[in-house]
Protein backbone atom coordinates (compact mmCIF):
# COMPACT_ATOMS: atom_id res chain seq x y z
CA UNK A 1 0.00 0.00 0.00
CA UNK A 2 2.06 3.09 -1.20
CA UNK A 3 -0.93 5.22 0.44
CA UNK A 4 1.14 4.33 3.71
CA UNK A 5 4.51 6.28 2.12
CA UNK A 6 2.98 8.95 0.76
CA UNK A 7 0.83 9.64 4.20
CA UNK A 8 4.15 9.52 5.83
CA UNK A 9 6.13 12.13 3.41
CA UNK A 10 2.68 13.97 4.30
CA UNK A 11 2.61 14.61 7.50
CA UNK A 12 6.29 15.58 7.80
CA UNK A 13 5.16 18.07 5.51
CA UNK A 14 2.49 19.36 7.32
CA UNK A 15 4.76 19.09 10.29
CA UNK A 16 7.15 21.46 9.29
CA UNK A 17 4.71 23.97 8.04
CA UNK A 18 3.02 23.82 11.46
CA UNK A 19 6.43 24.06 13.07
CA UNK A 20 6.96 27.21 10.43
CA UNK A 21 3.56 28.95 11.64
CA UNK A 22 3.43 28.31 15.09
CA UNK A 23 0.72 26.50 14.63
CA UNK A 24 -0.16 23.57 17.43
CA UNK A 25 -2.95 21.57 15.73
CA UNK A 26 -4.16 21.04 12.09
CA UNK A 27 -8.06 20.80 11.87
CA UNK A 28 -8.03 20.31 8.30
CA UNK A 29 -6.73 19.53 4.73
CA UNK A 30 -7.06 19.71 1.56
CA UNK A 31 -5.06 17.46 -0.91
CA UNK A 32 -5.03 17.62 -4.59
CA UNK A 33 -4.43 14.31 -5.94
CA UNK A 34 -3.44 13.42 -9.90
CA UNK A 35 -5.17 10.19 -10.97
CA UNK A 36 -2.03 8.73 -12.20
CA UNK A 37 -0.98 8.30 -8.69
CA UNK A 38 -2.82 5.22 -8.05
CA UNK A 39 -4.21 6.85 -4.49
CA UNK A 40 -7.14 4.87 -3.20
CA UNK A 41 -8.66 7.70 -1.43
CA UNK A 42 -9.54 4.96 1.43
CA UNK A 43 -6.56 3.83 2.10
CA UNK A 44 -5.04 7.35 1.95
CA UNK A 45 -7.77 8.16 4.60
CA UNK A 46 -6.52 5.17 6.98
CA UNK A 47 -3.31 5.76 6.45
CA UNK A 48 -3.10 9.39 7.53
CA UNK A 49 -5.51 8.19 10.70
CA UNK A 50 -2.81 6.18 11.51
CA UNK A 51 -0.10 8.26 10.97
CA UNK A 52 -1.17 11.13 12.31
CA UNK A 53 -1.73 10.01 16.09
CA UNK A 54 0.74 11.96 18.15
CA UNK A 55 1.41 14.83 15.45
CA UNK A 56 -0.19 17.79 15.11
CA UNK A 57 -2.53 16.25 12.35
CA UNK A 58 -4.10 14.08 14.55
CA UNK A 59 -7.86 14.41 14.18
CA UNK A 60 -7.28 16.42 11.44
CA UNK A 61 -10.12 16.30 8.74
CA UNK A 62 -8.84 15.39 5.67
CA UNK A 63 -10.34 15.96 2.17
CA UNK A 64 -8.79 14.40 -0.77
CA UNK A 65 -10.07 15.63 -4.57
CA UNK A 66 -8.78 13.90 -7.39
CA UNK A 67 -6.98 15.34 -10.57
CA UNK A 68 -7.73 14.42 -14.33
CA UNK A 69 -4.52 13.99 -16.20
CA UNK A 70 -3.42 15.61 -19.48
CA UNK A 71 -1.11 15.33 -22.26
CA UNK A 72 0.98 16.86 -24.78
CA UNK A 73 2.18 15.17 -27.62
CA UNK A 74 5.77 16.08 -28.66
CA UNK A 75 4.47 14.98 -32.04
CA UNK A 76 2.01 17.18 -32.97
CA UNK A 77 1.68 19.35 -29.86
CA UNK A 78 -1.95 18.99 -29.44
CA UNK A 79 -3.66 18.44 -25.30
CA UNK A 80 -5.29 15.62 -24.75
CA UNK A 81 -6.96 13.68 -21.48
CA UNK A 82 -5.07 10.50 -20.22
CA UNK A 83 -5.24 7.83 -18.17
CA UNK A 84 -3.35 5.49 -16.63
CA UNK A 85 -4.47 2.61 -19.18
CA UNK A 86 -4.34 5.20 -22.30
CA UNK A 87 -1.65 7.42 -22.89
CA UNK A 88 -1.31 7.78 -27.14
CA UNK A 89 -2.34 10.75 -28.83
CA UNK A 90 -5.70 10.72 -30.33
CA UNK A 91 -4.47 12.37 -33.37
CA UNK A 92 -1.35 10.63 -34.22
CA UNK A 93 -1.57 7.69 -32.17
CA UNK A 94 1.74 7.94 -30.86
CA UNK A 95 2.90 7.80 -27.07
CA UNK A 96 5.45 10.13 -27.05
CA UNK A 97 3.69 12.54 -24.91
CA UNK A 98 5.11 14.95 -22.01
CA UNK A 99 2.30 14.72 -18.91
CA UNK A 100 1.24 18.64 -17.82
CA UNK A 101 -1.12 16.97 -15.10
CA UNK A 102 -2.24 14.41 -13.07
CA UNK A 103 0.42 12.89 -11.57
CA UNK A 104 1.29 15.55 -8.73
CA UNK A 105 -0.16 15.08 -4.63
CA UNK A 106 -0.43 18.80 -3.47
CA UNK A 107 -1.52 20.31 -0.01
CA UNK A 108 -3.90 22.92 -1.63
CA UNK A 109 -5.00 23.69 1.77
CA UNK A 110 -4.87 23.54 5.85
CA UNK A 111 -6.44 25.28 8.35
CA UNK A 112 -4.44 25.80 11.62
CA UNK A 113 -4.95 26.74 15.72
CA UNK A 114 -1.73 28.86 17.07
CA UNK A 115 -1.58 28.86 20.83
CA UNK A 116 -2.48 32.28 20.84
CA UNK A 117 -6.04 31.07 18.57
CA UNK A 118 -6.75 28.39 21.20
CA UNK A 119 -6.19 31.14 23.85
CA UNK A 120 -8.22 33.56 22.77
CA UNK A 121 -11.25 30.86 22.46
CA UNK A 122 -11.08 29.53 26.24
CA UNK A 123 -14.50 31.15 28.63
Amino acid sequence: MHEMSIAEDMIRRLEAIAAENNAVRIESIELDVGVLRLVVPEAMQAAFSVLAAGTAAEGAELTITELAAEAECTQCGIRYPVTVEEYLCPQCHLATANIISGNDIVIKSLVCHTEESDASHED
